[in-house]
């Protein structure tokens, strides 16, 4: 099965310029006068045992004025590390000749399908790139992790493909280890958690998942940086370019509302090493927010899946109640900041009450806007194939 790795890479600005408004917003992208993650992840390839696959290392900017300092960047990090395995390097120059390609092959509607800015369109990027490879399964790693396990690709690959359940797996997920041990987040309890409960619901979702057997089983949450998706998947199915957080998930919720299950494999383990998340907790929440309004508007629309064949996570924030649950957290998180008297920051939390109230997505249809990208991704993708040479020679 010819498998191809695919392992993303989020670059700012230098320390001293920080986030700026207008650039891309990412859990902890590294600055670039920091050496990162990605050295360390590739380093760690040298575990393996098996390493008859390309890795292809997706490089994207926060920002438009640092793309090539960006790119060159992270090709001195890779040639510096003498990767054991065939490894390429996409970044913005290589989206650029990409879209010309697209164009002139397959037609103007073709290059706004392909982007290197936000979470979705990356990891669309993630599956193309492989299929342009020809690739039969595509492995998908983060570059905060390093592999621990010599025979991760074998048990990465087992089952893809085959029957389980009277179903073909054609995408599963492994789980990370936490840097303190365990598959359990942990965190101490500050009062706004008790409505914003998230990691009470994955842990308790990582217990009857991930503790308990059989080693594979529908899953109602998946990890991005430990998936595992087969060619007949990612031909058919994109990442949603709407969502801009938690895109692992939604490409779940995607993949089921075509029928596709996705399953977590409970040995199919990597470590996950993060570093700490620059931005602030009202804007992570607001992200959180905007994405459950929209999941939740999703799975209603398609009228085949409710938010409770997610519980314990993400159902949980999938219900009517979601804005009861951001006004209380939202309230407490306000006064937790006017105590430190950041006031601009306790406005900014308490502004996510009138988002989740509001509710944008509410009466949008949001399922038929992706279902009009997801047929023009399929059309894409089989002009890709049928003209593969051509676009192979982006890749060398």
């Amino acid at each position: 099965m010819k498998t191809v790795m695919v392992i993303p890479t989020y670059w700012a600005r230098p320390s001293q310029e920080g986030w700026k408004p207008g650039d891309a917003v990412y859990d902890h992208p590294t600055p670039l006068d920091q050496e990162g993650t990605l050295g360390r992840a590739l380093e760690s390839l040298n575990i393996l045992k098996r390493r008859d696959f390309v890795l292809v290392i997706v490089a994207a900017a926060t920002a438009g004025d640092i793309e090539g300092d960006v790119e060159e960047k992270v090709r001195g990090i890779v040639k510096a590390s003498a990767s054991p395995v065939q490894t390429l390097v996409f970044s913005h120059s290589d989206l650029a000749r990409l879209r010309r390609i697209a164009e002139e092959r397959v037609g103007t509607w073709a290059p706004p399908l392909l982007s290197l800015r936000g979470y979705s369109n990356i990891r669309n990027l993630c599956l193309l790139l492989p299929h342009i490879l020809g690739a039969e399964a595509v492995i998908l790693i983060d570059d905060d992790e390093v592999f621990e396990d010599p025979d991760f690709v074998d048990r990465a690959l087992e089952f893809l493909g085959e029957e389980w359940e009277g179903k073909r797996v054609l995408a599963k997920a492994g789980y990370y280890i936490q840097p303190y041990g365990g598959y359990r987040l942990k965190k101490d309890f500050e009062p706004w958690m008790a409505f914003w409960d998230n990691l009470q619901r994955m842990n308790e979702a990582f217990d009857l998942y991930i503790a308990r057997g059989p080693r594979l089983k529908r899953t109602p949450l998946v990890f991005g940086g430990n998936a595992v998706i087969h060619r007949e998947l990612l031909v058919k199915i994109p990442f949603d370019p709407a969502i801009t957080r938690g895109e692992d998930i939604d490409y779940l919720i995607n993949a089921e509302i075509y029928g596709v299950n996705f399953y977590l494999d409970r040995e199919l383990a990597i470590r996950h090493l993060p570093p700490p998340k620059p931005h602030p907790l009202w804007m992570r929440m607001r992200e959180d927010i905007i994405r459950f309004l929209y999941e939740r508007e999703k799975i209603l629309q398609s009228g085949r899946l409710n938010p409770q064949d997610y519980d314990p996570y993400p159902g949980a924030f999938l219900r009517e109640n979601l804005p009861e649950k951001v006004l209380g957290a939202s309230q407490l998180l306000a006064l937790q900041y006017l105590t430190r008297e950041e006031r601009e920051d306790a406005g900014e939390a308490l502004a996510n009450i009138k988002l989740a109230w509001e509710n944008p997505f509410r009466g949008k249809p949001v399922l038929e806007t992706y279902r009009e990208f997801q047929q023009k991704w399929e059309v894409f993708m089989k002009a890709v194939e049928e003209d593969r040479d051509t676009f192979s020679k982006l890749l060398g």
